[in-house]
């Protein structure tokens, strides 16, 4: 069986067998105590640009149970999916369309006061960096996208949490077969990934220790034809972050990735963000925050090599109790481009709408990984329509 119709096959027997436990948790109401809810997203936005207009709808219903075991334990189920249909307009006669419905979450926890055990389709992600994030290891977390939608990864997560407010995170990941975080080449999907993260407190604040191991899959990159070399070879990654409290918000976020194939043009990765936040006491207040970052590619761990670097600055403004504006920009200092994008929010209990303008380079050098990231190149605009049940 090819991979990817056992990743589809996989995909189906597990939303089945999580239904299956959502129907049978149910029926068990009249044993233990428990809460249902059920809550759906409904978005619409078009996009315009010099290049083309999108049009887009989503809609994500989820589905949670809250069952309590005893006094101390808890079980929970969340499973929701994430069903989209686009039209992109280059011309007239070329109308591009995709769509898609596929399990957005679905995970089963046991919790107790101080631990929990999480498995399935879920979001794993950490760190204090918001704008450019060296720890965005397995999520796409847009900070320019208002519904902040990303993929989860199909794996077991274990995190318990100590009195002190440390906390120790365990994880292993299979089955994730597509790009993740900054991955330029994918996992191989029939291996285990595994990873932890130890996280403890630290004068006003924290500071965190975390790792991870995977294997990559080089013949989605069409390297099967180089010889002499493994074809699944090994990475490794480490970093080091942490986040105060001194007058202002400071943080840094740091990253380490050796990838052990010398058939690649790079063979380590690292990245450093450095970030301030303030809010001042201007009209209803003006929440600030400024990051640097620093990507760096190199053949040797401490050698130089191919580097990027980007500043960003988020400023965010509550006009009224319903109308928030927020607008980021970007910085590339390599390539003297300025990025800038701005979002009139305004919310009401169930009802969101967002206008957004951005003017920024025709060839994006952030955010390459993401699939309609093209969608903001250039000058535009974006109008979206949020519902929330």
């Amino acid at each position: 069986m090819k991979t990817g119709k056992m990743k589809n096959v996989i995909h189906d027997r597990i939303i089945k067998a999580g239904i299956l436990l959502v129907l049978f948790i149910a029926a068990q109401s009249n044993i233990f105590p428990q809460s249902l809810e059920f809550k759906g997203l409904f978005s619409g936005w078009i996009t315009g640009n010099s290049k083309n207009t999108s049009i887009g709808l989503r809609y994500i219903p989820d589905f949670f149970i809250k069952k309590s075991i005893s006094k101390k334990y808890t079980f929970d189920v969340e499973f929701s999916l994430n069903a989209y249909g686009t039209g992109r307009v280059h011309s007239i006669d070329n109308i591009e369309k995709d769509g898609k419905i596929k399990p957005y979450r679905l995970w089963f926890r046991f919790s107790g006061s101080q631990f929990e055990v999480r498995i399935g389709l879920q979001k794993i992600n950490f760190g204090s960096a918001a704008l450019l994030r060296p720890l965005m290891w397995f999520d796409r977390i847009d900070p320019r996208d208002p519904l902040q939608i990303t993929d989860g990864v199909y794996g077991l997560l274990f995190r318990y949490y100590f009195l002190n407010n440390a906390n120790i995170w365990f994880w292993g990941l299979y089955g994730n077969g597509k790009e993740k975080g900054w991955e330029v080449i994918p996992s191989n999907d029939r291996s285990i990934e595994y990873g932890g993260r130890l996280q403890i407190p630290l004068f006003t604040g924290e500071i965190a220790f975390t790792y991870h191991h995977r294997k990559m899959d080089l013949s989605q990159m069409l390297l099967t034809q180089i010889t002499g070399y493994n074809n699944n070879p090994p990475e490794n990654r480490i970093a080091l972050d942490g986040k105060w409290d001194i007058g202002v918000g400071f943080w840094f976020e740091g990253s380490m990735i050796h990838q052990q194939c010398k058939a690649l043009p790079f063979e380590w990765r690292r990245s450093l963000n450095i970030g301030l936040d303030y809010t001042f006491g201007v009209g209803n207040g003006i929440h600030i925050m400024g990051e640097h970052f620093v990507l760096e590619n190199t053949k040797t761990a401490f050698g130089s090599g191919e580097k990027h670097r980007f500043t960003a600055l988020s400023l965010r403004y509550p006009v009224g109790l319903l109308d928030n504006i927020t607008s980021i920009f970007y910085y590339d200092w390599k390539n003297k481009e300025l990025y800038r994008f701005i979002n009139w929010q305004r919310t009401y209990d169930r009802w969101s709408f967002h206008v957004i303008g951005f003017w920024n380079p025709v060839q994006f050098q952030i955010y390459q990984y993401q699939k309609d990231n093209n969608l903001f190149a250039g000058k535009g605009f974006q109008i979206m329509v949020v519902f929330n049940h």
